[in-house]
């Protein structure tokens, strides 16, 4: 019964969610099945047993009749293996943050990371089923920002910090006007993000301990946080929970969006997310390289590769990242070698209609990086699709 159910829910998010089309196709062995369905899939990688490979090439497809066609390659189990992340069941090696980094995925830094496959799958069985293909453009926006730390200097170890560097002047026109702190970037972010007003901006915010990679923790009942809370809810942002580093979740996230700090997220913690009344989670892209994780530009429950249950957790694809495009350990691009990998990108998830997330992290909008200059380029490209 689980099979049947994931499999049907594949074969209909693969038909853009058109349940009556989805109807036509069967996934099956059994090329009897044409004299009922349209379309069969045929299977090759065995749903159920132990994890294997997808088939990574081009697609097989034969048109015995018109209107008919049997599908050789295995889509099914392609689109299992992506949106389940089962890869990270049998594969161990991980990052020094104990992520799994695309640098072990099968998908590498390169043009498979960059091309989203099963939405290619998609394209294809539409064209199949002789259905009209998405209409090029965004099916959401999703401007993202990940509040690590709301100020530099207005706590007292950032302002003890600041005058032992000799930061006497930064540090008193912080604690004087919050919005001459250079983490408080808030108001700019603000401002960029309006001039896409069908965007859903979301801020993510920590309920940590603040310890180790947590650090610094700022309290939710503080002046600071009240005031900046106030500013994003005014402006029409929402609020996201920014999950601990070390995998805990707290007992009480003030939101059912979702996304890990430091994008250290397991498929072993997800059940504990929903258990949490997680709804939503954008944590889906890898922090080494910037693409399509999930090998989609689509939102995607999340399918349990231990269990093979379909679960309520919808999966956001995160595409791009300020610190995968800058960091010397990541991808280490100058900004205009990030613009145009941004515009490849973009223009990908603009062809499928699909769904643009982008992280842009308030502390990163500095003199030492190219994204306070990069981040309205970005938007500006967006804007004119």
């Amino acid at each position: 019964m689980k099979l049947n159910e994931i499999v049907d829910y594949m074969i209909t998010w693969l038909c853009y969610g058109d349940a009556e089309a989805a109807k036509r196709v069967a996934y099956s062995a059994d090329e009897k099945e044409l004299e009922t369905h349209d379309v069969i899939i045929v299977p090759n990688r065995k749903l159920g047993r132990t994890i294997v490979l997808p088939d990574m090439n081009k697609v097989v497809v034969e048109q015995p009749a018109k209107g008919k066609a049997i599908i050789r390659t295995d889509i099914i189990y392609n689109t299992f293996f992506f949106i389940s992340r089962a890869e990270e069941t049998f594969n161990t090696e991980r990052d020094e943050h104990g992520r799994f980094a695309a640098r072990f995925s099968i998908l590498g830094h390169g043009n498979r990371l960059q091309i989203p496959l099963l939405d290619e799958h998609a394209r294809l069985l539409m064209k199949l089923l002789n259905l009209p293909l998405p209409t090029p453009g965004f099916g959401h926006i999703y401007l993202t920002h990940d509040i690590d730390a709301i100020t530099q200097y207005r706590s007292l170890r950032g302002a003890f910090g600041g005058l032992r560097r000799g930061e006497t002047k930064q540090v008193w026109d912080s604690l004087r006007d919050i919005n001459k702190d250079p983490l408080y970037t808030f108001p700019w972010l603000m401002e960029q993000d309006s001039r896409i007003p069908e965007a859903e901006c979301i801020y993510f915010v920590k309920q940590t301990g603040g310890s180790g990679y947590d650090y610094p923790q700022y309290s939710l009942h503080g002046r600071d946080y009240k005031h900046l809370k106030k500013s994003l809810l005014d402006s029409g942002a929402k609020l996201g929970v920014h999950s601990s580093y070390y995998g805990e979740m707290p007992t009480k996230p003030i939101s059912s969006l979702h996304r890990v700090h430091y994008l250290n997220g397991s498929i072993r913690n997800m059940t504990q997310w929903i258990k949490a009344g997680i709804t939503d989670d954008f944590t889906m892209g890898f922090a080494d390289a910037a693409g399509f994780r999930l090998q989609t530009t689509r939102a995607v429950r999340w399918i349990n590769p231990y269990t093979y249950k379909l679960t309520p957790l919808t999966l956001h694809p995160l595409v791009i990242m300020d610190t995968t495009l800058s960091n010397e350990n990541y991808m280490n691009l100058s900004e205009d070698e990030a613009y145009f990998l941004c515009e490849r990108l973009i223009e990908k998830v603009h062809m499928h209609h699909g769904d643009l997330c982008l992280l842009w992290h308030n502390s990163n909008i500095n003199d030492t990086t190219y994204h306070r200059s990069l981040y309205p380029k970005l938007l500006e490209l967006i804007h004119g699709k």
